[in-house]
């Protein structure tokens, strides 16, 4: 790989559906500057190959955003000493900030502690350790990097906010259910499960509550001028909707409130399934990660020294004794040995 071309991957939050993997990627690759990109939906992650002459990290992730799709950034807390005042608190945070490849910085002076979220291809941990030294500041890593655990974390909020979404519209499309297997087999239940104005009173929440996140999605896809699933679950269902509501309201006919409330439900307890699956997916893929080696020998400036492989930057050259574990991806240039 040339010191030009680099490689970048990103974390991103909110695909659905392949479709999702798919527009990313094919937006990716049209990119003037862009010699690869592909995006793994399973693993919800895009590897960008690409010439930092012609673009950068900045317009890849932009564009991300800009789709509907949220860019997880790699965080590092660093503890702090050495401040008497805020304004040196600012002054640290500003430093930072300015670093290329920082993001977002924010210093805490109370506890003397940087929250800062960076491109780990442009800066390294050590580089912002040395930025605040060369200020008169001392600063260490204050704590676990917790990027994995944030993940689990975020996976667990969604497993916990689609299963809340699906006890509610299940609860209320049991009904709706329930109505139409008593015209089928004649039951003999309630009469008021018949009334077009029940029905629609638990089907709205269904459709506008626990179904609005299909038309926030049908929107962002629309206004980028593709479709995915969420247009297709957000037109079917508002059409079943708003058809019975005319019919409810304004003449009398039939009404097909079951059908949007149902379909929703069932799409809700997919999404639901899906994140639990990702989220064993995730932790299988960290156990084979564990497998690999921490640390990474690289020379640098002549010497020899032993770094963690998070802090190996793009176009290191990293040294592997015979018997040793590539610790990092990369292109052999000099000897030759077997390498798994």
């Amino acid at each position: 790989m040339t010191d030009e071309l680099k490689r970048l991957t990103i974390k991103i939050r909110g695909m659905n559906c392949a479709s999702c993997a798919a527009r990313i990627e094919q937006g990716l690759q049209k990119m003037n500057g862009v010699h690869s990109a592909s995006v793994n939906f399973a693993v919800e992650t895009a590897t960008v190959e690409y010439d930092a002459t012609l673009v950068g990290p900045d317009k890849f992730f932009a564009f991300i955003e800009e789709l509907g799709y949220v860019v997880a950034m790699e965080r590092v807390d660093l503890k702090l000493s050495g401040m008497t005042c805020a304004a040196c608190a600012s002054r640290i945070e500003k430093t930072l900030a300015g670093l290329k490849g920082v993001f977002r910085a924010n210093v805490n002076f109370a506890i003397e502690r940087a929250t800062v979220e960076y491109d780990p291809a442009q800066i390294s941990v050590e580089d912002m350790l040395k930025a605040v030294a060369d200020m008169g500041y001392q600063a260490d890593v204050g704590g676990k990097r917790f990027d994995e655990d944030r993940e689990k974390l975020e996976r667990e909020k969604e497993t916990r906010h689609q299963t809340r979404l699906l006890i509610m519209s299940a609860v209320l499309s049991i009904p709706l259910l329930a109505m139409m297997f008593d015209e089928l087999l004649g039951l003999g239940l309630p009469s008021l499960i018949h009334n077009k104005v029940f029905q629609f009173f638990m089907a709205t929440p269904v459709q506008f509550i626990a179904g609005w996140q299909f038309y926030r999605g049908a929107f962002q896809s629309l206004r980028h001028g593709s479709a995915n699933m969420d247009v297709l679950v957000a037109m079917g269902t508002t059409a079943a909707y708003f058809f019975s509501v005319v019919n409810t309201f304004l003449v009398s006919g039939h009404v097909y409130y079951e059908t949007s409330a149902v379909i929703i439900t069932l799409i809700i307890l997919g999404r639901m399934l899906e994140a639990r699956a990702k989220g064993r997916t995730s932790e299988a893929i960290k156990k084979l990660m564990g497998l690999q080696a921490k640390t990474a020998r690289v020379v640098r400036g002549g010497q020899e020294m032993d770094i963690p492989i998070d802090e190996v930057m793009v176009g290191d050259v990293v040294l592997v004794r015979p018997g040793e574990k590539g610790p990092v991806y990369g292109v052999i240039i000099e000897g030759y040995s077997a390498l798994d």
